[in-house]
């Protein structure tokens, strides 16, 4: 097992700063033992933080995930998602009920609004709070929000409790460093970010490339690495291959040095101002 390092929720609740995605995953049938098997490597190996989605695969991701935790549902920290259009009070509730039947389990620890829709922030934080409060969640957030959509929410009667906003963000998309970022650590909002290392785009880069080899690493690893040296933010990349997962984990024994991460910052400047929230 890997000493995953931990960051702390607004209710005091340290989650692991490395964890499991499943996007695409729960898709095709003959592909569905080989994720299993992938999440269940991770969860050995002390990625105890699944993120999963209704959206993802239809419902599919969550009944991978739900075969993946049985039996250690105590082991892990659970994050999944609401689609938009599902996100009116009864709505929540009722996708929430779903998303529980397919992981098998009577709870969710993290429960997100995956993105912005036609229903008000009032209704859909009414429905988490609900669900908060009856037992079937034990936190709420929201996924791609910008900062005036987090500072919109904060004016919802509720709106405070948001535990977590999830975000696109990896060393070619730092848009979020200029003011999301900041603004959430201030609050002790976690930022998860989603597609850690741009489904895989980002490695083929000859500095990344350069740094991973004097740290006898790859170059996924220092990626992740990178995210991980950040307050307050949890990496969550997702594979279907076990020596992949086991690669990934590697990853929390990085430590980058000062020298190698400003050789990373002229690779992948950092934003100079405020860019639209990058989506994929």
């Amino acid at each position: 097992m890997v000493e995953i390092p931990t960051v702390s929720l607004p209710s005091g609740i340290l989650v692991p700063a490395l964890g499991l995605g499943t996007w695409k995953m729960g898709e095709d049938a003959r592909h569905a033992d080989a994720e299993v098997a992938a999440l269940k490597h991770g969860l050995d190996l002390g990625m105890t933080l699944i993120d999963t989605a209704e959206m993802y695969g239809e419902g599919g991701a969550e009944l991978v995930t739900g075969q993946a935790i049985s039996g250690r549902r105590d082991e892990v920290f659970l994050v999944s998602k609401v689609y938009p259009w599902n996100a009116r009070r009864k709505g929540v509730i009722e996708a929430c009920e779903k998303s529980l039947k397919r992981l098998k389990t009577d709870r969710l620890d993290l429960y997100l609004l995956h993105w912005r829709g036609e229903h008000p922030l009032a209704e859909t934080v009414a429905g988490f709070e609900q669900l908060r409060q009856s037992g079937k969640i034990a936190a709420w957030g929201v996924s791609n929000f910008d900062l005036d959509d987090m500072q919109e929410l904060m004016m919802v009667p509720g709106g405070d409790m948001c535990a977590a906003n999830q975000v696109l963000y990896n060393l070619s998309r730092r848009g979020v460093e200029y003011d999301l970022l900041p603004w959430c650590q201030e609050k002790g909002i976690a930022v998860m970010a989603y597609s850690p290392i741009e489904q895989g785009r980002i490695l083929r880069n000859a500095e990344l490339i350069r740094i991973a080899k004097a740290y006898q690493a790859t170059p996924a690893q220092v990626a992740l690495a990178f995210l991980m040296e950040r307050d307050g933010v949890i990496a969550i990349p997702k594979s279907s291959s076990p020596e992949r997962v086991e690669e990934n984990a590697g990853a929390a024994e990085l430590e980058i040095s000062d020298e190698d991460l400003a050789a990373l910052d002229a690779a992948f400047p950092p934003p100079a101002k405020k860019q639209p929230l990058a989506m994929l």
